[in-house]
């Protein structure tokens, strides 16, 4: 009888330090991942060549600011040099735009061509190189208020220079000097000639300015719908074919392009500016909701992510 109530006492001692003893720690709540913060991402805008159909480039500057989207850095060839030049001198689409409707094309004859002429020939792109130096009151490359790269090609060694420095007006004159048409710019014993032999759209460049995130405009139309009349338009018509792959691997490496429907605008057609200025903004509105979200999507990317693109 003692040893049953002994064992009795035992088993509740035992149950009792059980009762006391150590607890398993009750479940921590989590508190639900913190999303993560949108950084800063430098946008490139990448302004092709395309001839009269350069005007485009005007509405899409337009159309990306009123939608509070500005660019970082610029880069251009050809008529998108001239665009490139003139916005980072610290233009705005409004203004740009008026530029472009009250530009007297009897001042600008012989350089016509990267927006349009009806003439033919040599031409030695002087009044261009003019034009653009006062319109951005003789600022060189480096003083822009944008980063500024504009594409020429060597006409010796068929290499791409981006120039990053240097006189404005000048840079733009060797990015626009369509051969057969304009006589080819001699800087620093080099000469150069248009920069859409080598790069039609300036992707690549942009990137290798630090762009993040690159918005490309390709103005440049299917030679095949094209109706080039006279020797400018066939050599036109000449650089456009050469530099259709170039483009179109370059293209491929945009984060969003923007092209502007001018299916029956010529290269030389110069009283079209206004039908170019709003294709532009129409295509940027077309492809806004797109550029929105990938805009989005790189800002909440890592750094290096982005750097890898």
């Amino acid at each position: 009888m003692q040893r049953r109530h002994f064992l009795g006492l035992s088993a509740a001692a035992l149950l009792a330090g059980c009762a006391f003893g150590p607890r398993p720690a009750p479940p921590v709540a989590t508190a639900p991942a913190a999303p993560p913060t949108p950084r800063p991402v430098k946008i490139g805008l990448a302004l092709g060549g395309g001839a009269a159909r350069g005007f485009a480039h005007i509405g899409v500057i337009k159309a990306l600011e009123a939608q509070g989207i500005h660019a970082d850095l610029v880069t251009g060839t050809s008529a998108g040099a001239v665009v490139a030049a003139l916005y980072a001198s610290g233009l705005d689409g409004f203004r740009l735009n008026k530029l472009a409707l009250t530009m007297d094309e009897a001042s600008i004859a012989d350089w016509a061509l990267p927006f349009g002429t009806r003439f033919g020939g040599w031409l030695k792109g002087e009044a261009l190189q003019n034009y653009v130096n006062r319109q951005v009151q003789n600022r060189p490359i480096e003083a822009m208020k944008l980063p500024l790269g504009i594409v020429a090609t060597d006409l010796k060694t068929g290499e791409k220079i981006l120039f990053r420095r240097g006189n404005t007006g000048q840079a733009v004159r060797a990015s626009s000097s369509v051969p057969g048409v304009f006589q080819p710019v001699s800087i620093q014993g080099h000469d150069y000639v248009d920069g859409g032999l080598v790069e039609p759209v300036p992707v690549d460049s942009a990137r290798a300015m630090g762009a993040d995130f690159v918005i490309a405009v390709n103005i440049s139309a299917d030679p095949s719908a094209q109706k080039n009349a006279g020797q400018s338009g066939v050599l036109l018509q000449t650089t456009a074919i050469m530099g259709q792959s170039i483009n179109k691997m370059a293209l491929s490496r945009a984060d969003v392009v923007i092209r502007p429907e001018l299916p029956d605008m010529g290269g030389s057609d110069f009283n079209a500016r206004n039908r170019a200025v709003l294709a532009g903004e129409q295509a940027t509105a077309a492809v806004m909701a797109t550029l929105r979200q990938k805009l989005e999507q790189a800002r909440l990317q890592p750094a290096s992510t982005v750097a890898a693109q």
